[in-house]
């Protein structure tokens, strides 16, 4: 499969299933948002301190989906151009509130390197990009503009499903073991394949309209990306849901996996 029609592919099943990722997601986010991505991003991007800076800091969120991070930074203070290649998902975003009227929506494709450079050189303070890469059929684009929308010294934060322990191929065990006369129940995580980029179709949600593909490659991949266009990484972090955390389903992501991480989060900036 082409790149392109991989992209094509990937947008309409992201256009099928814009509704019931808008009620899902709603206002405030599922647990992995809450809980994992959430409050790293802030702290990655200094948000304690947007208080003292004199100008609100200008932000580019990239495949916003429908807004949920948008609204977040907006109501945080910052002016945000946000924008999705999913016309459904743009439109759902546009319904939702608009903090002080500091989000500007576009549809614009991640993956078309002249219509990201079109949003302004040296326009944005820095740029995040919540669990999306990982959607695209190519980064490269996203990754040669960055610099170029980025002010001097500008930050881009991104947060993935961990590819190395939550692709498709990742299977949840359970396990009984006898320790010292107690039987006791072990979760892990079997993993059949890392290093090789590849495409697979899954779920977001269960019960989603329809599978989309996810573009997964090992965590080098990002990074030596990352430093041939100029960045350095200087903020990194791996996410588990505490012990005591809840799961939906018996072996769905929870307390019972809390020494496994399935996010991460990492800051990179220009140098």
């Amino acid at each position: 499969m082409t790149s392109l029609s991989a992209n094509d592919e990937t947008r309409s099943a992201w256009n099928a299933n814009a509704q019931v990722w808008n009620e899902k997601m709603g206002s405030d986010g599922n647990d992995f948002f809450r809980i994992l991505q959430w409050p790293v991003i802030t702290e990655f991007f200094g948000v304690a301190g947007w208080s003292a800076l004199s100008t609100a800091p200008h932000m580019l969120d990239i495949a916003c989906g429908n807004g949920l991070t948008s609204r977040k930074l907006a109501e945080l203070g910052a002016q945000v151009l946000a924008f999705d290649f999913a016309s459904e998902l743009v439109e759902l975003a546009r319904q939702h509130p608009n903090p002080g009227g500091r989000i500007n929506y576009r549809e614009i494709d991640a993956t078309d390197q002249e219509a990201l450079l079109g949003l302004g050189l040296g326009s944005f303070d820095a740029a995040l990009c919540n669990m999306a890469l990982f959607d695209m059929a190519d980064i490269t684009p996203l990754f040669h503009a960055l610099p170029k929308l980025l002010k001097p010294g500008g930050c881009f934060v991104f947060s993935l499903v961990h590819p190395a322990f939550n692709n498709t191929s990742s299977v949840h065990v359970a396990e009984e073991q006898d320790r010292e006369g107690v039987i006791e129940t072990m979760y892990s995580v079997k993993i059949s394949r890392y290093m090789t980029p590849h495409q697979a179709r899954g779920v977001a949600l269960r019960n989603q309209p329809k599978a989309q593909l996810y573009f997964e490659r090992p965590i080098q991949y990002y990074l030596n990306l990352a430093f041939e266009n100029g960045f350095v990484l200087d903020g990194f972090a791996e996410r588990a849901f505490p012990p005591e955390q809840p799961s939906s389903f018996p072996l769905s992501w929870g307390g019972q996996y809390s020494e496994i991480p399935p996010i991460l989060v990492a800051r990179l900036r220009l140098i």
